[in-house]
């Protein structure tokens, strides 16, 4: 699967929590889900287990706990498809 791929599928799931709606226009890897889109810490949880069932996969607390920016998000999802 493709970064491509993957950056447009993670972009539908956070825009229902996404606080800043202009963060959207310039959504790419560096985009940080709190700065930038302003997405609550409770509304964070949400997109993990979103994450975990559009893609199939089980994000442990560590790798959540490092799920701040979208590359960081594409990276663990990258990966746990990999051991899957």
């Amino acid at each position: 699967m493709q970064d491509k791929e993957i950056l447009e599928r993670l972009k539908k799931i956070v825009t229902p929590y996404t606080q800043e709606k202009s963060g959207l226009e310039g959504f790419n890897q560096s985009t940080d889900f709190i700065k930038d889109l302003q997405i609550n810490s409770a509304n964070l949880v949400d997109v993990v287990l979103d994450v975990e069932d559009e893609f199939n996969i089980e994000i442990d607390n560590d790798s959540m706990d490092g799920m701040l920016k979208v590359e960081d998000a594409i990276n663990i999802i990258k990966s746990k498809r990999a051991e899957s």
